[in-house]
This record gives structure tokens, C-alpha cells and sequence, in this order.
């Protein structure tokens, strides 16, 4: 027999409105790169600010609150530091990808193998 103290994951599950993050940013370069976290996996993470002068952050970052406005009007970034310049929450595990067709295609609760070979590092400095 075993004994359990703590919060149970049902307990857990709960208290999270939105389980999955997903943000959405685009290099110099013009490639789109989608990043996930699954909040109840213990090795998913993301960086939400890059390293630098740290007025350039992004400071209002809140779980379960969408930010679709990380690019002005002439498409210029508006925090420089912001790694996704826009994300979501979701319930739903999503995998989105690009289909031979070149449709995006969402799979809910369908996963999807990725392809890392098919793009760049990803990110903007010294790329």
C-alpha cells in the first residue's frame, strides 16, 4: 500500500484553464517558427524574452492570456527581445504543419513527426 500527499493530477488539471502554449515568430529571414509547451510535460520550456537590453522584453507576459500584437503596423517588431510575436493558450494539443500541397494543417490529439532538417537554426542572430 502506498501513500499520496500533494496535489493530484486531477487537482492539477483543474486549476489550468489553457494547457498549451503556442507561440509564433518569424527570423529575418521571412521563415515562420512555431514553438509548443505542454505546461504539464517536466522538459517542455520556451524562452519568452531573448537575451539583451532588458527595456526590449516583452514585460506583460500572463498564462492563458493571448498576445497577437508583437509587430507594429510597417511590420517592424515592437519588443525586440520577444521571441514570439504572437502565442496563444489552447485546451486542445495541437500539431501544426505544412502539408505537400503547401496548406497548413492542424491535428488535434494527432501527432506529428517534424522534419528539423528542413530549415535554418531559427533565430536571428548570427544566423
Amino acid at each position: 500500500m502506498s501513500s499520496y500527499t500533494g496535489t493530484s493530477i486531477e487537482d492539477m488539471m483543474s486549476t489550468l484553464k489553457d494547457r498549451y502554449f503556442y507561440g509564433l515568430r518569424r527570423t529575418d529571414h521571412g521563415e515562420l517558427f512555431l514553438g509548443k509547451v505542454d505546461q504539464m510535460s517536466k522538459t517542455d520550456s520556451l524562452t519568452i524574452n531573448n537575451p539583451g537590453d532588458t527595456t526590449q522584453n516583452y514585460p506583460d507576459f500572463v498564462e492563458g492570456q493571448d498576445f497577437t500584437e508583437g509587430r507594429d503596423v510597417n511590420h517592424n517588431l515592437v519588443y525586440d527581445n520577444l521571441n514570439y510575436e504572437q502565442y496563444r493558450w489552447d485546451t486542445k494539443n495541437i500539431w501544426y504543419y505544412v502539408n505537400d500541397e503547401g496548406e497548413l494543417v492542424a491535428r488535434i490529439n494527432h501527432k506529428y513527426t517534424y522534419d528539423d532538417n528542413d530549415s535554418s537554426a531559427g533565430n536571428n542572430y548570427g544566423s
